[in-house]
């Protein structure tokens, strides 16, 4: 009989009308459920790892930034985590093929078998999704302001917005060595394929290979970036010879002035220099099998 601790803390409340059905269906398909409150990060993390080290499955209820929370708390310690979709982007969990309905939702926690999955670490930060720097991340902090507005219109108006005001940016980048001088909007280090509430930004990205896709969307014209924006939605807007991707598994990271540089949705840094590396199978998910959707 498997046993599951929600992990609960400020930001995620929210989710608890996602995770009150399934724990429900946990209970009635024999598991045991309980939710525990946080009041910040370093506790929630806390907690996820004392309960792991007690054999219990921890379940995130959340977003993005949920799942990178307690799975920083996990990743390296054979510890398990199972999610409970419930934020605005939810782009690891489309990544990894996660159900959204309750009762699926549940089945994959009483039945599914762990999945071993890469992370990042980038300047010492565990990242599960990606990395990203310039004028992507200007747009997520303008979301993560966003109050009543639609979830599907936060991050096209949140990127619009901080389109018009992006100055150029050159970045410089060392991929395995590989060395690289661009002038671009952005840098992406991906784990994962999508970021930005479904924007398939790396669509060559898989989560076990241990290698990191990076994507450098270089400059256009402001009135033909929306046009690439939409070509993320299928990932076709690597074709263009403005984005270059390369792979690796260390990535550094430079940019000639500060930009704003997220995780997960998340702030991480402002650039400077950043390093980024893979952390091969570091985290045990309850995730469908690979290639499996």
């Amino acid at each position: 009989m498997r046993s599951f601790t929600a992990v609960v803390g400020p930001a995620a409340r929210r989710g608890l009308a996602r995770l009150m059905p399934v724990a429900q269906l946990l209970r009635a398909g024999g598991a045991r459920v309980r939710v525990e409150y946080t009041g910040g990060v370093g506790q929630a993390r806390e907690v996820a790892r004392r309960c792991a080290a007690d054999g219990e499955v921890v379940l995130a209820t959340g977003g993005d930034g949920t799942l990178r929370c307690l799975g920083a708390a996990l990743a390296g310690t054979g510890g398990v985590l199972g999610v409970v979709p419930a934020g605005r982007g939810n782009d690891l969990a489309r990544q990894l093929g996660l159900p959204h309905r309750a009762e699926d939702v549940a089945e994959l926690p009483l039945h599914g078998q762990p999945r071993r999955v890469d992370a990042l670490d980038a300047g010492g930060e565990t990242v599960l999704g990606s990395v990203y720097a310039g004028v992507d991340a200007a747009a997520n902090e303008r979301a993560n302001r966003a109050r009543f507005i639609p979830a599907g219109l936060v991050y096209p108006l949140a990127g619009a917005r901080a389109l018009l005001g992006w100055r150029p940016t050159v970045y410089r980048l060392d991929v395995d060595g590989q060395q690289l001088s661009a002038r671009a909007y952005s840098v992406v280090v991906a784990n994962s394929g999508y970021y930005g509430g479904g924007l398939h930004v790396a669509p060559g990205a898989v989560v076990d290979d241990g290698q990191l896709d990076v994507i450098v969307l270089g400059s256009v014209s402001k009135l033909l970036f929306p046009l690439v924006l939409r070509e993320m939605r299928s990932g076709v807007h690597v074709r263009r010879p403005e984005v270059t991707v390369l792979r690796g598994a260390a990535v550094t990271v430079a940019a000639d002035r500060p930009v704003p540089a997220y995780a997960d949705g998340d702030p991480l840094t402002t650039l400077g220099e950043l390093r980024v590396r893979v952390l091969p199978g570091a985290l045990s998910v309850l995730a469908p099998p690979a290639g499996e959707r």
